[in-house]
């Protein structure tokens, strides 16, 4: 869904992500006489069963957002088992959504408004729910079995627990079937549109469009009409009910971010979706086939499934029998003359540390894509976490620096695919491409940018020998590198007179015969790091409006949370400084000098500490760690406290 926008860019002031606006207006015509109050912004959260469709819905309602023109950023939260049972709090299942008409940057704190469909939904959410918030409950599932399954020993509709709240009690279940009932359906085949009922009313309450959900519905449904028709039906049923009931009296206008961004075409985009259409693009701009050798795990599943879609692009994806054969056949391909990628997550990495050794003996050009989540082992599948910095800085024998790339948001996953497409064909290296699961399922408006903007990879593949012999003869050494980037010759095999070995033994410097020799051991090793450490990277930059005596230095998917603390903080008179790094390896050439400038450095990862172990052990700089492991994402309030705390001290 894209929208287009054509006012200039005004950054938005720290209230934007703390204080709901509100104006009210007169009734509409044709509006039932009812109220219409215009917000700043919104956070919705839908939560059920995960056979209620919540992430459907979530999804539906954030693309008709995007299409109006809100600013909008999403948090899905799966739960972790494939099929938990119905009505537990294990299989909870939610979609959280703030959107606005300027610029926001999180999910949000916590939700105005939260639609439980059963009770085990209300239980899991109602803590994160402040008072007098709203909430829609669907009364059909409060019966005696689904709330002892939850622990419910007196329905909260009944016993005053829920009095600090706005409580709009809607049986959607009876309504859905009571609304479809002339489509000869089963009642649990009626009762699988509920959440297109509840999307419907959603959508009145906000004024969302309606035609895009219609439209999608016939189509992701155009062989089973029927079907089809049967969720239109629902959905503007549940419209029809906030036109009618008197239960609700209000509804809400959240206007375009009109001022939020600079002119262009925008669409709403997740971080797996970006990563997937960088990589095309890198692709493209090297004028190089992308192929992709791969296994499916979550998070990263998605980015497989995407590039699949895109043969027309030169790209091949291979699914393989599991994560080892996954990067080697994209190592072979690296070989071969391919813009070589493979995706994973953390245990992922772990199975593929020899062969990601490998690359940097053979260094060769592979892009390595951890969408982090929560570990160790299999840990936690759906919740998000970055707790593979470390793994990706040391995670494999011997000495084997590898680049690390960061991206910071859902969108900019498309320029980071990019960047670490640029470090790895120049300098013939294996990269890193930390992203996470927060990041990955997100979702944000992305400006779409043109083709002639974005940067020219191509390089130039060796064609003829490069080295003379004492006797006169011309050969191949596959080890003589540029005197610049330290990068070694990128041979297609196959070409004439350019034969050559690899593999994993240590080389010679320059001819890449095998070697043992300790002294050709040292000088190798020293080179590759030498390379790294040598990779151009822009200087890390500093948003210090005030002269802080505080710097907050963050990492990956900490920027938006960080950004909207800073906002606030800012916004009551304290200043504090942010600065946020992309590159992790090598760090940029004024890291140092950035962090000597202030009295105190704090850092919050979503870890236990391992970017502030980094800059303690490089820059001898006493970093204060922040730490959140409970595989979500940080609040904006909670940074806003702890940083005023490191202010204040």
């Amino acid at each position: 869904m894209t929208s287009q926008v054509s006012s200039p860019a005004e950054q938005a002031d720290g209230a934007g992500e703390s204080v709901v606006g509100e104006q009210r207006t007169p009734p509409r015509p044709g509006g039932g006489g009812k109220e219409i109050r215009r917000l700043d912004r919104v956070i919705i959260r839908f939560a059920g069963d995960s056979g209620d469709g919540m992430q459907l819905t979530g999804d539906r309602f954030t693309s008709e957002t995007a299409s109006f023109g809100n600013d909008l950023s999403t948090l899905p939260n799966f739960p972790a088992e494939i099929r938990a049972p119905a009505g537990t709090l294990p299989g909870v299942s939610s979609f959280q959504l703030h959107f606005a008409d300027h610029d926001i940057l999180t999910p949000g704190d916590a939700p105005n408004v939260l639609v439980a469909m059963n009770p085990a939904a209300l239980k899991a959410n109602i803590a994160d729910v402040p008072r007098g918030a709203e909430i829609i409950i669907n009364t059909d599932e409060f019966t005696k079995r689904p709330m002892a399954k939850v622990g419910y020993e007196t329905s909260p509709l009944e016993d005053g627990s829920l009095s600090a709240y706005n409580i709009h009690p809607v049986p959607l279940t009876t309504l859905t079937v009571e609304a479809l009932k002339d489509f000869g359906l089963s009642r649990k085949e009626a009762e699988r549109s509920k959440n297109m009922f509840a999307l419907g009313l959603l959508s009145w309450m906000y004024h969302r469009p309606t035609e895009g959900t219609e439209a999608f519905l016939r189509s992701k449904f155009a062989k089973k009409p029927d079907i089809a028709e049967a969720n239109v039906t629902a959905f503007r049923a549940g419209w029809n009910f906030g036109e009618t009931t008197e239960d609700f009296a209000v509804s809400y206008e959240v206007a375009p971010a009109t001022r939020a961004f600079p002119t262009g075409t925008y669409r709403n985009i997740s971080g797996n979706l970006a990563l997937a259409y960088g990589l095309v693009a890198a692709g493209q701009q090297a004028d190089l086939p992308l192929y992709l050798g791969s296994y499916p795990i979550t998070p990263a599943s998605d980015i497989l499934h995407e590039l699949s879609k895109h043969k027309n692009f030169g790209v091949r994806t291979f699914q393989a029998e599991d994560e080892i054969a996954g990067i080697g056949a994209a190592l072979g391909a690296a070989f071969g003359g391919a813009l070589a990628v493979t995706t994973t997550s953390g245990p992922g990495v772990a199975l593929k540390s020899e062969t990601i050794g490998l690359a940097v003996s053979l260094e060769l050009p592979l892009l390595i894509v951890d969408i982090q989540r929560g570990g160790p082992s299999t840990g936690l599948p759906t919740k998000t976490e970055q707790a593979d910095l470390l793994q990706a800085m040391y995670g494999r024998n011997g000495e084997a620096p590898v680049p690390i790339v960061a991206p910071r948001t859902p969108a900019d996953c498309f320029d980071a695919a990019l960047d670490a497409a640029r470090i790895a064909l120049t300098y013939r290296t294996p990269v890193f491409l930390l992203s996470d699961g927060y990041l990955a399922n997100g979702s944000e408006p992305w400006r779409i940018p043109d083709v002639a903007d974005l940067p020219d990879l191509r390089i130039r593949f060796a064609t003829a020998p490069n080295h003379t012999l004492a006797d006169g003869t011309e050969v191949f050494w596959p080890y003589k590198r540029d005197p610049e980037t330290l990068a070694r010759p990128w041979a297609l095999p196959g070409t004439p007179g350019l034969e050559h070995r690899i593999g994993g033994i240590e080389k010679h410097d320059g001819s890449g015969n095998i070697s043992y020799d300790p002294a050709n051991h040292d000088f190798m090793v020293r080179t590759r790091q030498a390379k790294i450490d040598g990779i151009t990277v822009p200087d890390v930059e500093v948003d210090d409006p005030d002269g802080a005596r505080t710097l907050v230095l963050g990492w990956g998917s900490t920027y938006g949370p960080i950004t909207a603390a800073v906002r606030r903080l800012r916004t009551a008179g304290l200043p504090v400084a942010q600065a946020h790094l992309r590159h992790l390896n090598p760090f940029p050439r004024n890291l140092g000098e950035v962090l000597g400038r202030y009295g105190k450095v704090v850092v919050p990862e979503m870890n236990l500490g391992q970017l502030a172990t980094l800059i303690r052990a490089r820059y001898l700089v006493d970093a204060q760690s922040y730490n959140q492991v409970n595989g979500m994402p940080f609040k904006a309030e909670q940074l806003a406290t702890v940083l005023k705390e490191a202010i204040n001290d």
